[in-house]
């Protein structure tokens, strides 16, 4: 019985995720990533950890997508075209219906709070390249305290 599944990193580095991790649905999650690769990745980390997952390619994209679908949660890149990830967690943050909503912020580069008021920052910043178990694990304990 095969109790694992490889998949490939955006940098071309296997990844082993366990089988377990894929079969039941703990929530809806929205990836906003720019990069198609990486947005593809997501996508799969995600679904095989159970997660339904929307795709917006760019924080414009994003908006539609949280005020159309149902979400549980956002994951999105901070350097986007047209809305980066700050503008869009101050979009999510002050929308009456969406201002509860957990959002990871993932980023190549340091963050900085300093520049962001104290009530639009992210739930969680995660330095990318991002870990399968370390974005799993962060978003399975913002939804079971958003909960």
């Amino acid at each position: 019985m095969n109790t694992s599944e490889e998949v490939t990193a955006p940098s071309g580095a296997p990844i082993t995720l366990p089988i377990s991790m894929t079969h039941a649905v703990l929530g809806t999650i929205l990836i906003v990533e720019d990069d198609r690769s990486i947005r593809r990745y997501l996508e799969v980390i995600l679904q095989r950890a159970g997660y339904s997952v929307v795709a917006a390619a760019d924080g414009l994209e994003a908006m539609k997508a949280a005020l159309t679908s149902s979400i549980d949660a956002v994951v999105t890149d901070a350097i986007m075209p047209h809305l980066n990830g700050y503008e869009l967690c101050r979009f999510l943050r002050h929308h009456p219906k969406l201002s509860r909503l957990p959002v990871i912020l993932l980023s190549g580069f340091e963050h900085s709070d300093a520049a962001h008021e104290m009530n639009d920052r992210p739930d969680f910043y995660l330095a990318k390249p991002v870990r399968p178990e370390e974005l799993t694990g962060c978003l399975a304990r913002l939804l079971l305290k958003a909960a």
